[in-house]
């Protein structure tokens, strides 16, 4: 019996022990059943999204060598390259590149408007599903829609936005679902889904649902919403389609309140659409009501001025000008006017009459500023810089940190220097430095500071100019010459105070790397692989917030593999725009070569050896011209990758005997390095090789360039350089010397052994 007893004791106290060390005994509450599940289900989505990306990186590596050939099929769409692909294909049906050959074969039939062979080919894309289903949802839509099978687009699409709620496709598959729901006869479910897809606004959201509104009979949602778009949405290409159903409903003219006319009328005055403005404001001046009046009527004359007829504009302004009652913003934006018609007739004793009824009227007024700057400029175009000066000053005196401030003291600073003022002009430099330290023109004036140090036989000083410019502005266009002259400055150096408050400009950017974990930029870089570089770069830009720098630098590459050279160097500007404040090994090779491309880059070295020319200084000229668009058309109707004009170009092909020439011919890049390298390089020897001066010929003009040397007694190119008169073409000029640097840095090593 005892032993019984001891045994039992012996086995509730195990237990007992047990219990605790497993924790039976916490006072702890169960986890509910709730908590329970969502645990596991957080633990599903995570494996899932981990698959998937998983998937979505075995399908890249599987189709690294897709590109070239999908490029190839997308860009011609041959026979050959449709069977390159599809061989393609059929040798990759056990992993995943060949369904996505099978999506490119697919897009390149639906390009071709072949819809049931492109449905085919998505068919066997389908083990993408789990990777780009609502990709290939979205396709088999609109290749239905293209056959006419409504009933098919709305089935392929029923529950699209709960299936793929994060798509990038879904604006595309509400207008085809909208469309296909308008064709069946179902606008009452129209117009109710499109009332789900209003935010944010679009233009073709808005004309569909207003057109689905009108088949339901309810002409007046659709009215409203017509008359939303024409008088809110006027540069939309729906604002006349708009016009047009307004028409069709019995308003010959879309009938709207004088504030929406009026809003209308300021929209396309700020897109620049002047005769349109015009066209809107032309009735409302004579309905305006009487507190609105004056203030429309300077609208209307400023309108009649940006569309050439200034004697109209000009008797309006006089009348607003000498109104006692118009607003004073009225009567200075007149005054700034009157002062503008003034400085066109050359009657300079007017224009400082106007300008100085505007100092006195309305002293803090913007258009005072723009009078200033405009009188300023009347005068320094004149060379009459004693007479600019005082105009440039007047402005950053009285706005010390306004926007253009820093720019017009740089201009009373260098026009000071040119009129010999030197310890003036010392000064302003100085003050440059001090008031404006982060202002672009810094560099400039630290780099004539060293010369006047120069000038003045102070070496050491000229040396500490000079060295700091290497040491922050590192490829700047002044930098590049300070480097030159440290050479024979020896290797003393002061530490002038000038500098002190400079600050260092920031380090560029480190974190270019790919996310390997971001779902979205790997799914972009598949749809590369694919050569459907639109979706590719939707993706990849979707891919953050904040637009960092590895996701420029992985879009300006999708652009680069698509021909897109403009956007891709557009693009890495954004994201790193002290990029020439940079060494070299701080920024990655390809972000670099983003930066500064070299296609037709074998054309490009034929055409410019064959006239003597440097390769980069072709290369950089082109990339300021037209960032390497062959198809570029400027406003001035110059064309192509070095932006000749037609009749420039007639003439040089008749001379180089190109038969049949043709101003098309100017869109070919072969073409025209041909002709564009031998017109620079007649400019080039019309300058007995100054490369300045035909750089700033090549977008003056030679007449301009030639009265600019001519009247401008110039030390030496530097000061001629500073010295155009045109801010475009000066900061061309300088643009393209600093640019042709970087190109040399970049890729001169591979030139050399190419030889």
């Amino acid at each position: 019996m005892l032993l019984r007893r001891f045994l039992l004791s012996l086995f509730v106290i195990l237990v007992s022990l047990r219990a605790v060390s497993s924790g039976q005994t916490s006072r702890k509450p169960a986890p509910s059943a709730k908590a329970k599940k969502a645990a596991p289900a957080s633990a599903q989505k995570k494996a899932a999204a981990t698959r998937k990306l998983g998937h979505i990186k075995r399908a890249f590596v599987a189709s690294s060598d897709l590109r070239p050939m999908a490029q190839q099929l997308l860009e011609n769409r041959s026979p050959q390259a449709y069977a390159g692909v599809e061989a393609y294909a059929r040798k990759h049906a056990n992993d995943d590149a060949g369904p996505l050959a099978w999506l490119v074969i697919g897009y390149a039939h639906y390009v071709d408007k072949d819809y049931v062979s492109a449905r085919s080919s998505w068919d066997r894309a389908k083990p993408l599903d789990p990777l780009l289903g609502d990709y290939l949802d979205y396709l088999q839509a609109a290749a239905y829609q293209g056959e006419g099978n409504s009933a098919a687009v709305l089935q392929t699409l029923e529950g699209f936005e709960q299936k793929y709620p994060d798509s990038l496709q879904s604006h595309d598959v509400a207008m085809l679902y909208a469309g296909a729901l308008m064709a069946t006869n179902a606008p009452q479910r129209a117009a109710a889904y499109l009332e789900k897809h209003r935010q944010p606004v679009k233009a073709d959201i808005e004309i569909t649902l207003a057109r689905a509104y009108l088949a339901a009979g309810d002409k007046g949602k659709a009215s409203d919403i017509f008359h939303k778009l024409y008088f809110e949405m006027p540069t939309s290409a729906e604002a006349e389609a708009a016009a047009i159903e307004l028409r069709n409903l019995g308003e010959m003219q879309p009938a709207g309140s004088f504030d929406q006319r009026h809003t209308r009328a300021a929209l396309l005055t700020k897109a620049r659409r002047y005769q349109d403005a015009l066209n809107e404001l032309s009735p409302l001046v004579e309905q305006a009501p009487p507190d609105k009046m004056l203030d429309l009527q300077v609208e209307f004359a400023a309108a009649l001025y940006r569309v050439h007829k200034r004697d109209d504009a000009q008797h309006l302004f006089e009348s607003i000008a000498q109104n006692q009652a118009a607003s004073v913003d009225a009567k200075a934006q007149a005054l700034y006017f009157l002062a503008e018609l003034a400085r066109e007739k050359d009657d300079g004793q007017k224009n400082r009459d106007y300008v100085a009824q505007l100092r006195t009227l309305a002293p803090d007024s913007p258009w005072m500023t723009e009078a200033l700057v405009s009188a300023g400029n009347m005068y320094m175009l004149r060379r009459d810089y004693a007479m600019a000066v005082p105009f440039y000053a007047e402005i950053y005196q009285r706005q010390k940190n306004g926007s253009l401030s820093p720019y017009l003291h740089w201009k009373t600073a260098w026009l000071t220097y040119r009129m010999g003022k030197r310890e003036d002009a010392r000064r302003l430099f100085e003050e440059q430095l001090e008031i404006y330290p982060n202002s672009p023109e810094v560099s400039a004036a630290i780099y004539w500071l060293g010369r006047m140090a120069e000038d003045d036989g102070n070496k050491p000083l000229a040396r500490a100019y000079f060295q700091k410019l290497e040491e922050n502005y590192r490829y700047f266009y002044y930098a590049n010459l300070a480097r030159s002259r440290m050479t024979n400055l020896g290797t003393e150096v002061v530490d002038p105070p000038a500098l002190d408050k400079l600050p260092r400009l920031a380090a560029p950017p480190h974190d270019w790397d790919l996310p390997a974990d971001n779902v979205r930029a790997q799914k972009a870089q598949l749809l590369a692989n694919a050569a459907l570089y639109e979706f590719a770069v939707t993706e990849m830009q979707a891919a953050s917030a904040g637009s960092p720098p590895w996701e420029a630098k992985s879009v300006a590459e999708i652009y680069g593999e698509q021909g897109s050279y403009i956007r891709a160097i557009e693009t890495l500007k954004r994201a790193v725009p002290g990029y020439f404040t940079a060494e070299i090994p701080q920024i990655p090779r390809p972000v670099w070569e983003g930066l500064f491309p070299r296609p037709f880059w074998d054309e490009l070295k034929r055409d410019a050896a064959a006239n003597h020319l440097d390769p980069h200084l072709v290369a950089s000229l082109i990339r300021q011209e037209s960032e390497f668009n062959p198809s570029a058309i400027s406003h001035a109707n110059a064309m192509g990758l070095m932006q000749l004009l037609p009749s420039v170009g007639k003439g040089l092909a008749k001379e180089m005997k190109i038969r049949h020439f043709s101003p098309d011919d100017l869109l070919v890049a072969n073409t025209n390095l041909q002709l564009g390298t031998r017109y620079f390089k007649r400019m080039v020897d019309h300058y007995d090789g100054q490369v300045e001066y035909a750089l700033a010929a090549y977008n003056a003009g030679e007449d301009r360039v030639d009265d600019w040397r001519k009247n401008g007694q110039f030390k030496d190119i530097e000061e001629f350089v500073e010295s155009i008169p045109f801010r475009e073409t000066r900061e061309y000029v300088q643009a393209i010397m600093r640019n042709a640097i970087i190109y040399k840095l970049l890729y001169a090593k591979e030139l050399a052994s190419n030889h």
